[in-house]
């Protein structure tokens, strides 16, 4: 079985959760080592995540000479 597809958000958001079960300190060891190793997984997941946005940014952001072009972000 494939597993469900999370959006980054959705991942943050759990990530979010397992820090503050992590810091509430009261869960089991095992319990503790599942929820870091998922955590870290999450953390993975997530860079990827921002890389690839980070890539399409600078292939849309390239000039003529296909070199990236900076421009000031313009607030609506």
């Amino acid at each position: 079985m494939a597993a469900k597809k999370t959006s980054f958000e959705e991942n943050i958001r759990r990530l979010d959760e397992i820090v503050r079960a992590l810091e509430q300190g009261s869960a089991p060891l095992e319990q503790s080592l599942a929820l870091f190793e998922e955590g870290a997984g999450l953390i993975k997941t997530c860079s990827a995540m921002l890389d690839k946005a980070e890539q399409t940014v600078t292939k849309l952001s390239k000039g003529t000479d296909g070199e990236p072009v900076e421009e000031p972000f313009a607030a609506e």
